[in-house]
């Protein structure tokens, strides 16, 4: 098969870029092999979620719920490099600080946090942690493997309706159009892990998906006029804890 249209390249491509999980070095790199990576990056959440998961189970074995809720939370976020956390901090400072799209662009291209995206992801994370502790402990497992890979389906949807708006940034290498059979492997690998879920979470999730994902791109296309890297990461993070609190919402009912 040639190496351009390898669906095990283009997987291990996005792996590389979203964790730090070494990858194979025979994958080596073609300029357009983000793009074909693209569908699979809900695939890789699932495989984060997996692991946050685990981290969960074993730990709260001999460690209090919240404790072990905080590992896993910690695990994901260092297997990451916080990749996605850094893209709600910068595009809230954006959004927050910016008057003007050149100014929320300028905001967010810079590297140091401001006291929005601080607030934010505490504010974010806290969430995360008391939606999640307020679940089952039998299905926080389950949650941790759904919502990561259905986040990243939720974010990655905006390749399919929004354009790039810089000309060089670290979204740009997937600054595509994703849809056709992209598109369908995408909801593939971030949809059926709900089915994991009872039917009212799964029902809960795709509401609250299809609300982050209106109410962003929406935001997004009156502000910038279409998606950055940080955006992407904002809007995952956005999609995951709505993903909380909905279940969050459906188990205390």
């Amino acid at each position: 098969m040639n190496a351009a249209n390898n669906p095990l390249r283009h997987f291990f491509c996005a792996l590389g870029y979203f964790t730090r999980i070494p990858i194979p070095a025979w994958v080596g790199y073609l300029p357009d092999d983000l793009d074909r990576a693209a569908r699979y990056f809900p695939l890789v959440g699932v495989l984060i979620g997996l692991i946050g998961a685990g981290v969960f189970w074993l730990a709260h074995w001999v460690l209090p719920l919240r404790v072990a809720l905080a590992l896993s939370m910690a695990s994901t976020i260092w297997l990451t490099g916080a990749f996605h956390e850094d893209g709600l901090a910068d595009a809230v400072d954006g959004f927050g600080g910016g008057y003007t799209r050149e100014r929320m662009l300028e905001i967010m291209h810079d590297s140091r946090i401001g006291s929005f995206g601080a607030i934010a992801l505490i504010v974010g994370l806290l969430l995360k942690l008391e939606t999640l502790a307020a679940l089952p402990v039998m299905q926080i497992a389950l949650a941790l493997v759904a919502a990561h890979g259905f986040s990243r389906l939720v974010a990655v949807s905006l390749l399919g309706t929004l354009d790039y708006v810089r000309a060089a940034g670290k979204a740009r290498p997937v600054a595509m159009r994703l849809n056709g059979s992209g598109l369908l492997l995408a909801v593939l690998f971030g949809g059926l892990p709900l089915l994991l879920l009872p039917p009212l979470w799964i029902g809960a999730a795709v509401l609250a998906g299809l609300v982050v994902r209106f109410a962003v791109a929406r935001y997004l296309t009156r502000t910038l006029g279409g998606y950055t890297g940080d955006t992407l990461g904002m809007t995952q993070q956005l999609a995951e804890l709505a993903c909380y609190l909905v279940w969050c919402a459906c188990a205390l009912r």
